[in-house]
C-alpha cells in the first residue's frame, strides 16, 4: 500500500515538473542565501578567535603606560625581579603589516602556536634568525624570509621580540602581558608598578566590534530565506489543492489518513533533503564571492585580520541543512494540517479555496495588529540590538500577513469603478486568485521594503556622511611624523598658515575601550567641528581646561548629557560641554584642550600635522615636503582622505546591496513560479469567459494588466513599511549597533526604481503564462468543459 501510495502521489511531480522545480528552488535558494551567510559569518569569527589569541594574549589582563609610551626594560625588569608573571610585547606597523614580537621563554602558554615553536630546533629558529617572520595566510612580507602559519591571522606576523625590536627601532614593549595565576605571596601587581592594568573587559574585541555587522549579515540572511521559504510555502500549497482529487480518492480506496499524512511528509522530506544538500554547494559558492568584499570591508572598517578565502565547515553545512530541514516542515505544516481536517469528498474547487482564504484573513489581520503593537512595545522600551532587530521583525511578518487583507480591500474599492461586465469580471476573478499569489506578494512586499529601508538607511548615511567629512576634514593637507616631529614642524611653520598637532593616546573611557585626543585652540575646529550639542561658551571652556568634548557613541552608552562630569585621568573630572557626531567610529573618544593635554602628558609628541594652506599650495608643499625627506605614504591631502572615507563607506554597504538585490530577485522569481503553478488552475476561469466572446489576446493583456496592478498595490504598501523600516534602522538598529543616531533623509527618485523593478518583475512573471494564453489551442479550452468541476 506505502509504495502504491508514493507512486500515486509522485505521479502529481511527474504531470508537474515545474510546480516540482518551484518548491526545489525555493528551498534551495532559501538554504543557498542562509548557508552563505553563515559560513563568512564563521570564517570571520575563526579569524578573529585566531588574532584573540595572538593580538590579546588569549585575552588576558595587561600592563601599559598612562601616555602611551613603550615600557621600558628597567620596568620590565624590575617586575620579573620581583617574582611577577609577565611577558613583553612589541605591536609595530611595518610596510603595512601588523608584526607582534613576544618573548618565548617567557609567553604565556598557547601565544605562540604550536605549530611554530614545537621543539629544540624551532626554538632556535624562532628566537635566534634574524628577520624571520611568521605569517598568517595570504599574507606577503617583501624583504623578509618567512613561514606560513595557518594558526595566524591573514596580515599579521609573529616573531621573536629581539627582531621586531630591530626592525621597528622600538626597544621598549608595548605592554606587558600579566599571567592570570601569580605566586601567592606577592602583593598585587599594581602596588608593585606605576603601570596601568587593563583588564579584559577594557580591551577591544574583534567580535564586539564587529558584532553588529555580522548580526545584519544574519538578518539579511534571514530574510531571504524567509522570501526563498515563500516560495516553497506556494509551491506546497497548491500542490495540495491541485491534488485534493487523488487524497480524496485514495482514502475512499481505504488508505487510512495517517497514512497518506505519513507518505506525504516522507515526501516532502526527501524533496527538502536534495534541496538542502543543493543549496549548501550553491551558498558556498555564492559565500565564496562575497567573501572578498567582506573581508574588505571588516578590514577597512575595524582592521579585522579576515582572509579572503572561504574555508568549508561541515558545522554551518550541517545547521544550514537542519534548518532546511525546519523551514520545509513550516512551509508544508499548514497544508498538511487542512489535509488532516478536509472532509473525505471535499471538492477541489479554487471558489471553496478562495472562501475558506477569507476566513482566514480576519485571523491574519488580527495577528498583524497584535506584531505591530510588539514592534512599538520592543522599539519604545527594549534595549539592545536584539530587541531592535526584534522590532523590525516584528514590523515586517505584521506587514506581510496584513497584504492580502489590504489587496483584498484594495480590490474590492475598486470595484465599483469597473465598468462593463468584463471589467468586473476581471476585478472579481483578481480577488479570488489572491490566495494563490498571496506568499509570492509577501515575499516581493519584504523584498521592496527592505530594499527601500535599506536604501533610505544608506542614501541618509551617504548625504550625512559626506556633511561630516567637509566638517571634519578642515586642513587641506595632514602629515604623519616618521621619527621627532620636531624638525617636521620647523619646516612646516614658515610655508604653511597653521600647524595644528594631532596627538592622542588609547586608554579606557568608562571602563570601555577609548582614545582620549586634543584639538588645538584654533578656527579649523572652532568654526566648523561638527558639534550635534554644546554649551554657549563650549570652546573657551575646552581650551581652558575646564571642559570636555566626548562623542556620540559615549553620550549615548552612558546616557550623558551636558554638564554631568567625566573622569579624564583618576585625579581628574571635567564637566561635559559638547557632544560630537563622530560616523564611522567604533569607540568613545573623548577630547581635551591643548594646554591640559600637554600638562597630563607631557612626553606624548604629535603623531603627525593638520596643516592649513591654500587649497593651491598643497601640491607645491608635499614636493617640498618629499624633496625634504617625509615618504609619499606619510602625507594625505584633505580630497585624497575625503576619496579613502567615501570607498571605506562604500565598501561597508556593498555586502548589504548586494543581499538586498538577491532578495528581490528571489521575490520576482517567487511571482513567476507563482503565476506559471496558477495558469494551469485557472483554466475553468477562463474558458467560459472565452466561449462567450472574449478574445484570447483580450484575455492575455488582462493577464498581464492584472499582474501589472497586484504588483502596484504590492508597492504601495510596501512604500510606507520601507520608510517605517528605514526609520527603525536609523534610530533602533544604528543606535543599538554602533552607538549614533542619523537623520532620516527621502529619496523619492530611488522609491521610483523600485516601482519601475517591481513592475518589470510582474510583467515578467506574467509574460510567460500570458503567451502560453495566446497560443493555446481552442480544443484545450473547451476541454475543460468535458470534466467536471
Amino acid at each position: 500500500m506505502n509504495r502504491a501510495g508514493l507512486m500515486a502521489l509522485a505521479s502529481h511531480w511527474r504531470h508537474r515538473p515545474g510546480q516540482l522545480a518551484a518548491l526545489m528552488l525555493g528551498l534551495m535558494l532559501a538554504t543557498a542565501l542562509w548557508s552563505a551567510v553563515q559560513a563568512i559569518n564563521a570564517e570571520a569569527r575563526r579569524a578573529y578567535d585566531s588574532a584573540a589569541r595572538l593580538l590579546d594574549g588569549q585575552n588576558l589582563a595587561r600592563l601599559a603606560r598612562t601616555d602611551g609610551l613603550p615600557i621600558s626594560v628597567a620596568d620590565f625588569a624590575a617586575l620579573r625581579r620581583a617574582g611577577y608573571l609577565v611577558s613583553p610585547v612589541i605591536e609595530a606597523q611595518i610596510d603595512g603589516l601588523t608584526v607582534l614580537g613576544v618573548d618565548p621563554l617567557t609567553a604565556p602558554p598557547g601565544m605562540i602556536p604550536d605549530d611554530i615553536i614545537t621543539g629544540a630546533t624551532d626554538f632556535q629558529a624562532f628566537s635566534g634568525q634574524a628577520d624571520l617572520l611568521f605569517v598568517g595566510p595570504n599574507t606577503d612580507a617583501p624583504g623578509f624570509e618567512r613561514r606560513t602559519s595557518p594558526a595566524l591571522p591573514p596580515g599579521t606576523a609573529l616573531a621573536d621580540i629581539g627582531t621586531v625590536a630591530r626592525l621597528s627601532g622600538q626597544t621598549g614593549a608595548s605592554y606587558l602581558i600579566v599571567a592570570p595565576d601569580q605566586p601567592a605571596r606577592l602583593a598585587s601587581i599594581t602596588e608593585a608598578t606605576e603601570l596601568e592594568l587593563q583588564s579584559p573587559a577594557n580591551q577591544a574585541d574583534l567580535g564586539e566590534l564587529t558584532g553588529s555587522f555580522h548580526l545584519n549579515l544574519t538578518a539579511f540572511g534571514l530574510l531571504s530565506f524567509g522570501v526563498g521559504l515563500f516560495i516553497a510555502h506556494s509551491a506546497i500549497g497548491l500542490a495540495i489543492e491541485q491534488r485534493r482529487t487523488m487524497i480524496r480518492t485514495l482514502r475512499a480506496l481505504g488508505v487510512p489518513l495517517r497514512r497518506v499524512l505519513g507518505l506525504m511528509a516522507a515526501e516532502l522530506l526527501a524533496i527538502a533533503l536534495v534541496a538542502g544538500i543543493s543549496g549548501i554547494v550553491l551558498g558556498y559558492l555564492v559565500a565564496a564571492g562575497l567573501l572578498p568584499g567582506v573581508a574588505g570591508t571588516l578590514r577597512g572598517l575595524y582592521g579585522a585580520p579576515i582572509s579572503g578565502v572561504l574555508a568549508f565547515d561541515p558545522i554551518w553545512a550541517g545547521q544550514a541543512l537542519l534548518i532546511t530541514l525546519l523551514g520545509a516542515a513550516v512551509a508544508a505544516g499548514g497544508a498538511l494540517w487542512r489535509v488532516a481536517r478536509m472532509p473525505i469528498l471535499a471538492p477541489a474547487l479554487p471558489r471553496a479555496w478562495s472562501m475558506r482564504h477569507g476566513r482566514a484573513l480576519r485571523i491574519q489581520a488580527l495577528a498583524a495588529g497584535l506584531l505591530f503593537a510588539l514592534a512599538v512595545l520592543l522599539g519604545a522600551f527594549g534595549q539592545g540590538l536584539g530587541l531592535a532587530f526584534g522590532a523590525v521583525a516584528a514590523l515586517l511578518t505584521g506587514s506581510a500577513l496584513l497584504l492580502p487583507g489590504a489587496l483584498s480591500l484594495g480590490l474590492q474599492v475598486l470595484t465599483p469603478l469597473a465598468r462593463g461586465p468584463f471589467a468586473e469580471w476581471l476585478l472579481a476573478d483578481t480577488r479570488q486568485q489572491v490566495p494563490g499569489l498571496s506568499l509570492a506578494l509577501m515575499a516581493l512586499l519584504l523584498a521592496l521594503a527592505a530594499n527601500i529601508g535599506v536604501s533610505t538607511m544608506v542614501g541618509s548615511f551617504r548625504e550625512t556622511f559626506i556633511t561630516w567629512l567637509d566638517q571634519r576634514l578642515g586642513s587641506e593637507l595632514y602629515v604623519f611624523a616618521q621619527g621627532d616631529p620636531a624638525p617636521l614642524r620647523d619646516f612646516l611653520e614658515p610655508r604653511a598658515e597653521a600647524v595644528l598637532p594631532v596627538m592622542g593616546l588609547d586608554r579606557p573611557i568608562l571602563g570601555a575601550p577609548g582614545r582620549l585626543r586634543m584639538l588645538a585652540d584654533h578656527a579649523t575646529y572652532r568654526d566648523g567641528w561638527p558639534l550635534l550639542a554644546a554649551a554657549p561658551d563650549a570652546w573657551d571652556q575646552l581650551q581652558s581646561g575646564q571642559g570636555v568634548l566626548i562623542n556620540e557613541q559615549i553620550a549615548i552608552r552612558e546616557g550623558l548629557s551636558l554638564g554631568q562630569s567625566l573622569a579624564i585621568t583618576p585625579d581628574l573630572s571635567l564637566p561635559l560641554v559638547g557632544i560630537y557626531a563622530d560616523y564611522g567610529n567604533t569607540r568613545g573618544e573623548a577630547i581635551i584642550g591643548e594646554v591640559l593635554f600637554g600638562t597630563l602628558f607631557p612626553r606624548i609628541e604629535p603623531l603627525g600635522f593638520a596643516i592649513r594652506t591654500d587649497p593651491d599650495r598643497v601640491g607645491p608643499l608635499m614636493a617640498e615636503l618629499l624633496e625634504f625627506g617625509l615618504p609619499q605614504r606619510a602625507m594625505s591631502d584633505q580630497r585624497a582622505q575625503r576619496a579613502l572615507s567615501l570607498t571605506i563607506f562604500e565598501r561597508t554597504f556593498q555586502i548589504t546591496g548586494a543581499l538586498s538585490a538577491l532578495t528581490l530577485g528571489v521575490a520576482g522569481l517567487a511571482l513567476l513560479i507563482a503565476f506559471l503553478t496558477l495558469a494551469q488552475m485557472r483554466l475553468p476561469q477562463i474558458a467560459p469567459v472565452w466561449t462567450i466572446g472574449a478574445t484570447k489576446s483580450r484575455l492575455a493583456w488582462a493577464e498581464f494588466g492584472r499582474a501589472l496592478a497586484l504588483a502596484a498595490l504590492t508597492f504601495l504598501v510596501a512604500l510606507p513599511v520601507g520608510l517605517i523600516l528605514a526609520w527603525m534602522l536609523l534610530n533602533l538598529v544604528n543606535t543599538q549597533a554602533f552607538g549614533w543616531r542619523l537623520p532620516m533623509l527621502i529619496f523619492p527618485s530611488e522609491w521610483l526604481q523600485l516601482a519601475a523593478l517591481s513592475f518589470l518583475a510582474a510583467g515578467l512573471a506574467a509574460l510567460w503564462p500570458a503567451l502560453r494564453l495566446t497560443r493555446m489551442a481552442p480544443a484545450r479550452l473547451l476541454q475543460v468543459f468535458v470534466h467536471e468541476r
